[in-house]
């Protein structure tokens, strides 16, 4: 058996040269996703492990009995089941980029590594179509074949035509109350102390948090948690009269944070709830957030569901755990709004981006928004 481990910047890079070494006989051993470590714990790069092996036993066998060979002999059921679930993800994977789609026949065989990559990245096929006709058309115009780098330089220009005019970057500091909005299991609660540390290390403000999340008591005590580091109070809001008494408590502060509760806001009863509890008519900033992580179809039934509030922005979380975030843009051009941060960790304050159009374009072609 062979067995070699590769390391690049994608998934869809580390199987290019798994294939390119072993074909679709390879067996894959392991995958991990590591960072590199940066000055004060900021520009770090991540790149991608993947073990690979390749036994000419194996040649011809399918894939389930592939699979079963390198099981481990003792293992936990849920062990071996998450096992099962990442080596079939990556083999879909295999096959999806030996696979051109029927959409792009009409492209030169120069264009289709990027047209596919933005599929992969699931970005909506009307945009990669008015992608490659871009592109193609000045290659025709132009009649040369263009490199990577010159394919990449048009990309991003439409990428700026597209989103130009779409606000982008973090808290404004002109507000007083920062709102923050989103469904259950989205990281609100460590999103909020990211962005709360922040405006307490760098810009020096004087912070505090109100609490609406009384459904869940570790959620309150995550947040008690970071106040207590952050030295910074808490006040918890189980109904209106609690929430402007709240008010009143941290008037004296530059920012008061607001942690709403994590329910299943597909339901609109609990986004009724939220109205009534919270007054939206304070000089108030608005965030929603999303994980990448979610199915687009699933985030956009959120964002109408909270289509009554102003949001003013979207913060992405969970982009460390996707190789997939074309929905960013998608959502985006659908809703005309911009995005304020996105995550890619636990770390409070490291694992925070403010977005920008080039660092948002980033993580879309490159796969790290700090590159």
């Amino acid at each position: 058996m062979k067995m070699k481990k590769y390391t690049a910047s994608t998934m869809v890079e580390a199987m290019r040269k798994v294939r390119e070494d072993f074909g679709e006989d390879a067996v894959i051993l392991s995958s991990n996703v590591t960072k590199t470590k940066g000055f004060l714990g900021l520009f770090r790069k991540r790149s991608v492990e993947v073990v690979a092996s390749y036994d000419k036993t194996n040649a011809g066998r399918t894939y389930e009995s592939q699979v079963r060979s390198v099981q481990p002999p003792v293992a936990e059921p849920e062990s071996v089941e998450r096992m099962q679930r990442e080596m079939r993800e990556i083999k879909q994977m295999l096959k999806d980029i030996q696979q051109v789609d029927h959409t792009f026949e009409k492209y030169p065989d120069e264009l289709l590594p990027i047209l596919k990559k933005l599929q992969t990245q699931g970005l909506a096929n009307e945009y990669i179509m008015e992608i490659g006709n871009l592109v193609y058309s000045r290659m025709k115009q132009d009649k040369i074949d263009f490199t990577e780098e010159q394919q990449m330089e048009l990309i991003r220009a439409w990428f700026s035509d597209r989103l130009g005019d779409i606000p982008f970057g973090g808290i404004s500091y002109q507000k007083k109350f920062i709102n923050v909005l989103g469904p259950t299991g989205v990281g609100k609660t460590t999103t909020i102390a990211k962005i709360a540390a922040r405006a307490l290390l760098e810009e020096k403000k004087k912070v505090g948090f109100i609490t609406t999340d009384t459904y869940r008591i570790a959620a309150i005590e995550q947040l008690r948690t970071y106040a207590n580091l952050l030295q910074a109070p808490v006040e918890i809001a189980y109904n209106e009269e609690d929430f402007r008494i709240a008010i009143e408590k941290l008037k004296d502060l530059d920012l008061i944070f607001i942690d709403t509760a994590g329910r299943n806001y597909k339901e609109a009863k609990f986004v009724d709830d939220l109205s009534k509890l919270i007054d939206f008519s304070l000089d108030m900033e608005t965030f929603l957030v999303l994980s990448t992580t979610s199915k687009e179809q699933d985030m956009d039934t959120i964002i109408r569901q909270f289509d009554q509030f102003p949001i003013k922005k979207f913060i992405f979380t969970k982009t460390d755990e996707t190789n997939s975030v074309g929905s960013i843009i998608n959502l985006m051009l659908k809703y005309g709004i911009g995005v304020s941060y996105i995550t890619d960790g636990q770390e409070v304050p490291e694992d925070l981006t403010e977005a920008s159009l080039e660092k948002i374009v980033d993580l879309l072609l490159v796969g790290d928004s700090r590159a």
